[in-house]
């Protein structure tokens, strides 16, 4: 059996048994949904529909694709290949949040990438351009761990808590939040007035979410007698800076606070002034000598850069985007696609987690099954699963591990079975 087909049916069993984990959602049958076959050549056949949900369980059942796909957007007529001819009614606000889109600390740990042309490698996010021979094609291994899934955790309650509750006034009930499968989280606005939101509208929304574009005059910046001030009664993106602003002079113990100052761009005179007296530097923000308006305005960027939230923009702002069915396999590491509710999130561990409603890693339940694998990358990152971790390994090693460690390195490509155990 190849691993094609040994995955094909191992999806196959989850999807025929587990139909309990896989929910209907809104609209289901004016929703377009887009699927990618277990083939060689990865191309996605969408414009696809269902009358109800259980045809679409009966699709999933009968042919248990790799990936599973859904559109934010209502149509008329779903299954139409013309997109003009869809009769759009509109879309759910989709928000993706993935740390392959970011730097991670722990990408330097784990990440690996290789020139396509002259074959120079190196861990972290690949450069623009090789070091060595300057081409621009790279071949990369994008890992995860608990540490970038966290961050990825983190960046999905900032954008909830610190804008979408607060400055737009979202209910809880319209958030879908589904862990991907994978590197990060997404988020599903079912709300009626940002469905009828145009592209150019949505880009305005993430500009605010991400802090592009923003203009500190309007903010409250003013140049008055060479004094700069903010209004510090003023909302949204004013009391989010001032507040940070305080919260880092107010928390941070200074060795820590002169390395943050230094990356938000001030110079060391007035690193040394606002370290030397905190309290005088709080109470006249605005007035600092020596902080002139282009030294401000840099501070003023990186403070802007560090608040907003890391999403990925064109997501966002495309009203025909399709995105991960919640319940559904990933087929690039065999977790599902775990939908969760606000409070569920603040201790979901998806390498870990302990309520087996919502744990992501659905082969784990097969304790005894075991494959034998060989390593088919150079190198392979460790991978911590359940607890227990598995690599790091190098080329043609070969190891009997679990049903549902093994199932991630065949979905990603990095390794072969040698036998399958279970058989």
């Amino acid at each position: 059996m190849s691993d094609i087909n040994y995955l094909k049916r191992l999806f196959q069993d989850y999807y025929r048994n587990k139909t309990n984990q896989i929910p209907p959602i809104d609209s289901l049958s004016q929703r377009e949904f887009g699927f990618i076959p277990w083939d060689d050549i990865i191309i996605m056949n969408r414009h696809i529909s269902f009358v109800n949900y259980e045809a679409f369980k009966n699709y999933l059942s009968k042919f248990s694709p790799r990936h599973i796909y859904s559109s934010g957007a209502l149509y008329n007529n779903p299954d139409h290949s013309d997109m003009n001819k869809k009769g759009h009614l509109g879309c759910d606000f989709l928000i993706d949040i993935d740390v392959d889109h970011f730097y991670t600390p722990c990408k330097e740990d784990h990440d690996l990438w290789y020139c396509k042309n002259c074959g120079k490698n190196g861990i972290g996010m690949a450069p623009n351009k090789c070091p060595k021979c300057r081409n621009s094609q790279f071949k990369s291994l994008s890992w995860i761990c608990e540490k970038c899934l966290s961050l990825a955790k983190n960046e999905i309650f900032k954008l909830i808590e610190d804008f979408l509750l607060p400055d737009f006034k979202i209910n809880k009930e319209e958030l879908k939040i589904v862990f991907s499968g994978h590197r990060g989280y997404h988020l599903k606005i079912e709300n009626e007035k940002m469905r009828n939101l145009s592209g150019a509208e949505r880009r305005e929304i993430v500009d605010y979410l991400t802090g592009e574009n923003i203009s500190y005059e309007i903010l409250g910046l003013s140049d008055l007698n060479s004094n700069l001030y903010f209004l510090e009664d003023n909302y949204g993106w004013t009391k989010k800076i001032i507040n940070k602003i305080k919260k880092n002079i107010q928390d941070y113990p200074n060795d820590v606070l002169k390395n943050v100052l230094s990356d938000f761009g001030l110079n060391r005179e007035i690193i040394e002034y606002i370290l030397n007296d905190k309290n005088n530097f709080l109470k006249n923000l605005w007035k600092i000598k020596g902080l002139g308006e282009k030294t401000w305005m840099n501070f003023l960027e990186n403070i802007t850069k560090n608040l907003g939230a890391k999403i990925d923009v064109p997501v966002s702002i495309d009203i025909h985007r399709l995105i991960r069915y919640p319940g559904s396999l990933h087929g690039s590491t065999g977790f599902r696609v775990q939908e969760l509710s606000l409070s569920e999130l603040e201790t979901f561990n998806p390498l870990n987690e302990n309520t087996q409603e919502i744990d992501p890693i659905v082969f784990a339940e097969k304790k005894d099954v075991k494959i034998k694998i060989e390593i088919l990358e150079n190198k392979v990152p460790s991978i911590k699963i359940k607890g227990k971790t598995y690599g790091p390994y190098n080329k043609g090693t070969i190891e009997i591990i679990p049903l549902h460690v093994a199932v991630f390195l065949l979905c990603k490509g990095v390794a072969k079975t040698r036998s399958f155990i279970d058989d």
